[in-house]
Formats: C-alpha cells, structure tokens, sequence
C-alpha cells in the first residue's frame, strides 16, 4: 500500500483545520462573558453532542445498545459529562455480557 503525496497533504491539511478550529474556540471562549439564554445554550452543548453521536447506536443494534443508551441518557439528566460517559461505557459493557 502506498500513499500519495496529495493525499497525505490533504489529511495534513484538515488535520490543521480542524485542530485550528478547536484552538480557536478555547481562546475565544475564554473570553466571552456569557449569560443569560447564551450560557444556557452553550452549557447545553456537550449533552446535544453526546446524543447526536450515540442515537444511531441506539437504533441500528441489538437490545443491550439499545437499553444502555436509555440508561445512558437517563444519566445525563443527574451527572456530569465524565460520569454520563462513564455510566453509558458500564453499561454496554454489563449488558453484553447479559446478552451472551
């Protein structure tokens, strides 16, 4: 397999861009004073983000994908980011191995 140069400085390219995009917005967002309906909005990102990665797993797989990311969403409303992420990995993980 080989790799050409084109390609390789196009993944390059948009590995750039898109590291750039996230410097970007640690910067600025340090920046921004926020309130109101604005910090509302962006406080509600990381939820918005985790749903719309995890709701095609929800309905593409089996039953324990399935009922995982019930639980999953079901602690989004009460933990933070780190222990939704965590709980939902528990989750799948246990009902896997339920699963067979």
């Amino acid at each position: 397999m080989s790799l050409d140069a084109i390609t390789l400085l196009a993944i390059l390219g948009m590995a750039v861009a898109t590291y750039g995009c996230r410097l970007t917005g640690l910067l600025l967002g340090g920046r921004l004073a926020l309130s109101g309906r604005s910090k509302a909005a962006l406080d509600a990102i990381p939820p918005a983000v985790l749903t719309a990665v995890i709701a095609p797993t929800l309905l593409a797989t089996g039953w324990p994908e399935t009922l995982a990311g019930a639980v999953t969403i079901l602690a989004a409303l009460r933990l933070p980011l780190i222990g939704v992420i965590a709980t939902g990995v528990a989750a799948v993980v246990v009902l896997r191995m339920l699963a067979g």
